[in-house]
């Protein structure tokens, strides 16, 4: 063992040597590496912040809510059928309450009405089109997975009241109040006056997902009262996580027995879940991540091909060393050993290059686009090493196993 560990580090001090005596070529050898490295961690970066910004769009949906409403949240070829359907009416949800309180062990917890429309804000001179408008009740607050950057949420005694107050997202208030606070000034939503008691923090957007930064939340009795969809709407259903089957085929009995549907007829709402709207953003995600790999993963072969071209000139250029040192008893795994570490440690050095040019680009792109998510961890700085030890070891073997058979006495005589 003490053997094997010698030999270990004396092939480390002849490869540093050799990088050191031949600095531009070890550095050009060393380039295919690094771009490969610097590749594959943004790739990897990229592709963890995919996950992380399509998690934080969708935890404004909620693991443990069930949405009922007229449509899908899919893509649908029959989509006339679905248009013929009734409107889901934000009363259903003093209906689903009511049963929930006379089965409190069951797996709904809670039903919240919600309507909403598009509408134009006004503060004087500034205004925001196409701005989602929220009508909804208190409970709502207890769902939301967004926090409030100032102020709070309405109150029940404004919901029941029909309060002339509003919450407001961040870009909205940016929009309108940039520069200064929100919080107690009015606002017009398409021409009706409303204070703002509550501004939310930014949640940013991805992929066109949904977010709060754009939209307006008001009392539901408020706005039934100023706008004539109010009847139309959707029932967001918290549930218990743990039973989600058992909830769903509840909240469909309960939702069909409401509507008054009989046995043979079909469901004219829809139950979607946050998982929808994940199962046709995976394929897409997978789809990126398997190009961008596929891509990266040829430049990084295109260097290892390099480093395995200039280590069998190595090989060629000190065949005479090879043979005086076989001559005076070197073993072939130490000739081995001493090529194939040389490899690795070209591969190791354009790796810690590659990594630190990566984390550099990473936090030049959080800077000039901060709305586009990039995850640069510990993982990935430990698999780029891992990579970069594995691209040595397979450039370098096939050179390392020339240079360990050769027969000493032709070795001697090269010229």
């Amino acid at each position: 063992m003490s053997r094997f560990l010698y030999e270990i580090i004396e092939a480390l001090r002849i490869a540093f040597a050799q990088i050191r005596a031949n600095k531009m070529r070890s550095a050009l050898t060393a380039l295919g590496v690094i771009i490969g490295i610097v590749a594959v961690t943004l790739m990897g970066t990229a592709i963890r912040g995919i996950d992380a910004g399509v998690d934080r769009s969708l935890s404004g949906f909620g693991d443990d809510l069930l949405y009922v409403s007229k449509w899908p949240w899919r893509d649908v070829e029959d989509w006339w059928n679905y248009r013929n359907r009734r409107a889901i009416k934000t009363e259903y949800a003093a209906q689903v309450n009511e049963w929930i309180e006379g089965h409190p062990d069951g797996p709904l917890k809670r039903a919240i009405p919600a309507a909403g429309r598009s509408s134009t804000i006004v503060r004087g001179d500034y205004r925001v089109n196409n701005i989602y408008t929220l009508g909804t009740t208190a409970d709502y607050a207890r769902t939301n997975r967004s926090e409030m950057k100032e102020g709070r949420f309405f109150s029940d005694f404004e919901s029941q009241n029909g309060r002339a107050v509003c919450i407001i997202g961040f870009d909205v208030a940016d929009a309108l109040f940039p520069g200064e606070s929100a919080l107690g000034k009015a606002i017009r939503i398409s021409g009706v006056s409303m204070e703002v008691v509550g501004v939310a923090a930014r949640q940013g957007s991805f992929l066109g997902l949904w977010s709060w930064d754009s939209m307006v939340a008001l009392p539901l009795s408020t706005f039934r009262r100023n706008f004539s969809v109010a009847n139309q709407g959707e029932l967001r259903v918290q549930v218990d996580s743990k039973r989600m089957a058992e909830a769903k085929d509840e909240l469909r009995g309960l939702m069909r027995r409401i509507r008054q549907l009989g046995p043979e007829q079909r469901d004219d709402f829809e139950i979607n879940e946050q998982s929808a709207i994940r199962d046709q953003l995976d394929p897409i995600k997978n789809g990126i991540a398997i190009a961008g790999l596929f891509i990266t993963g040829l430049a990084l072969f295109v260097g290892a091909i390099g480093i395995m071209n200039i280590t069998y000139v190595s090989v060629k250029e000190r065949t005479r060393e090879i043979g005086t040192r076989k001559a005076l008893g070197a073993r072939r795994r130490t000739i081995l050993l001493q090529f194939l570490i040389e490899a690795v440690c070209i591969c190791m050095v354009g790796g810690l290059v590659g990594l630190g040019l990566a984390g550099g680009l990473s936090s030049a792109v959080a800077v000039m686009a901060p709305s586009f998510p990039l995850v640069f961890s510990t993982g990935l700085v430990v698999t780029g090493l891992a990579i970069s030890v594995l691209t040595g070891i397979f450039s370098g073997f096939a050179p390392a196993w020339q240079a360990s058979k050769l027969d000493p006495v032709v070795a001697l005589r090269y010229e």
